[in-house]
């Protein structure tokens, strides 16, 4: 005799828990982030498997927000000789982020790659450089 089992595996309570306003939940369409400040700068990560750097799309817009869309365009064909599809949840479709950069960035030395299936977005600080003490003299016109 065949056991049915559920598709969802956490008991309701969980289900509760993480399905009120005290946490929002991801959508399935949502990769997961990391933020990460060094000295030098940040680094950003986002989970991507299977993405190529063709479905990505980054840029800074007016108000200085660091935006990262990706979509992965994918045809779904039924005719698999081997079989077919019971439950399907393998893929990305589209998805968007925007981070508020803060003003110490160099936004000429933004760099992006996809490696491993993680695209890493490093963002260097501006250096800046120490004023030099001493006086300076006005001249009066």
């Amino acid at each position: 005799m065949p056991v049915r089992r559920s598709q969802n595996w956490l008991p309701g309570i969980f289900n509760d828990f993480f399905g009120n306003e005290w946490m929002e939940k991801a959508t399935a369409t949502s990769p997961a982030i990391n933020i990460m400040e060094t000295e030098k700068g940040y680094e950003v990560e986002v989970a991507a498997p299977g993405m190529t750097k063709e479905d990505f799309n980054i840029h800074i817009d007016d108000d200085n927000q660091l935006v990262v869309s990706m979509e992965k365009k994918q045809e779904h064909k039924e005719n698999n000789k081997h079989g077919r599809y019971l439950r399907r949840e393998f893929t990305y479709t589209q998805f968007q982020q925007n981070m508020i950069l803060p003003d110490n960035i160099d936004k000429d030395k933004i760099a992006a790659k996809v490696e491993h299936g993680v695209l890493t977005i490093d963002i260097p600080k501006k250096e800046i450089l120490p004023e030099t003490k001493g006086t300076k003299k006005i001249e009066v016109k």
